[in-house]
């Protein structure tokens, strides 16, 4: 078996409500095969046998790790075990594959990628929205030309609803409401926007909900070095909802609302874009199609051929970094902090 086509032994170190996903994309990748799955439920490995049926499961990560079945790890473990399970996978010449954040801290992503660069690993963060269809149709609208040069980009999530008691809520483990959803937004933002962001502000509020510590809603705010300027809120307290993305060019804009077909769950379905012209005319715009489990097969090609990822490690990183020095303007009321980025 040359190079180009070496089969990738696949272990999901946790097998949560993502874990089918990574399941059945790691199963329509021809050269990766899942070989191990980890989780201390049993319903949850009965649920990826259903899938492959001679898949090797265990109660204990750690064995799973420690048993010479798997080239490349899929984390999906809560985000404050993150590094841990990184590091333990690294140590062990594995490559990894990391539910996003990448860490909790841009010290513990800094950790992970000098571990990995030193033993020739891939650590790479399973960005997914970077390839949702709304967001790939938005974002070639704007590599085109469409409405000339962003200087204004909003994004939203949320709603109004009590929200769950899972670890999401939980700023210990998930590391708060920013950490939540702004690992997704923010690397939306950074695709988008080219250039250095300068300058990050970022408030939580805690109105309502008592029985989570993540805030009930959340800005972020990040003004780049040519004076662009970009937001991401993440709120349960929205009885009227913002779009998803408002996206302001200097020779039109776009506007991506939310899909009334979710009905209680917007971020389920693709936003309905519509790009806004200089005259005042507007269009709706299909979503494009996108390749399903491209980012899998981009692990594959990387690992057999080293094709660079359009996902790299360092991307992730400065959405952490971003992340926390906005938790950290919060903690002074919206006092601006520079993010420690790499570039």
């Amino acid at each position: 078996m040359s190079e180009s086509t070496k089969e990738i032994r696949v272990g999901l170190l946790a097998y949560g409500a993502i874990g089918d996903e990574h399941n059945r994309a790691v199963g329509a990748t021809q050269t990766m095969r899942l070989t191990a799955v980890a989780d201390t439920n049993p319903e949850r490995l009965a649920a990826a046998k259903e899938l492959v049926p001679d898949v090797t499961t265990f109660n204990d990560s750690t064995q799973m790790l420690d048993s010479g079945l798997l080239d490349l790890v899929v984390i999906s473990t809560p985000p404050n075990s993150h590094y841990q399970w990184a590091k333990e996978s690294l140590n062990r010449g594995i490559h990894v594959i990391l539910e996003k954040p990448m860490a909790l801290s841009v010290e513990h992503c800094d950790e992970l990628m000098a571990l990995a660069a030193s033993k020739n690993l891939l650590l790479v963060v399973y960005q997914n929205r970077r390839f949702d269809a709304d967001f790939v149709t938005m974002k070639k609208l704007i590599d085109d030309g469409v409405i000339g040069e962003v200087f204004s980009y909003e994004s939203f999530v949320g709603g109004y609803s009590k929200p769950c008691d899972y670890w999401h809520s939980d700023v210990e483990v998930s590391g708060g409401a920013i950490f939540d959803w702004g690992s997704h937004f923010i690397d939306q933002i950074l695709a988008i926007i080219p250039g250095k962001v300068d300058a990050v502000t970022g408030i939580n509020q805690k109105r309502l909900w008592k029985h989570v510590t993540n805030a009930d809603h959340a800005d972020v705010a990040l003004t780049f070095s040519n004076g662009a300027r970009a937001t991401f809120t993440n709120s349960d307290l929205a009885a009227a909802r913002k779009p998803k993305f408002y996206v302001l060019g200097t020779t039109g804009a776009i506007i991506g609302n939310w899909d009334p077909a979710a009905g209680s769950a917007p971020a389920d379905l693709p936003a309905i874009l519509s790009v806004h012209r200089s005259d005042g005319k507007h269009e709706v715009i299909a979503n494009s199609p996108v390749i399903p489990y491209s980012f899998h097969k981009s692990v594959a090609d990387f690992i057999n051929n080293k094709i660079p990822m359009s996902v790299t490690t360092k991307q992730s990183r400065d959405v952490v970094a971003i992340m926390q020095a906005a938790e950290e303007s919060a903690r002074a009321n919206g006092r601006s902090v520079e993010p420690a980025l790499l570039s």
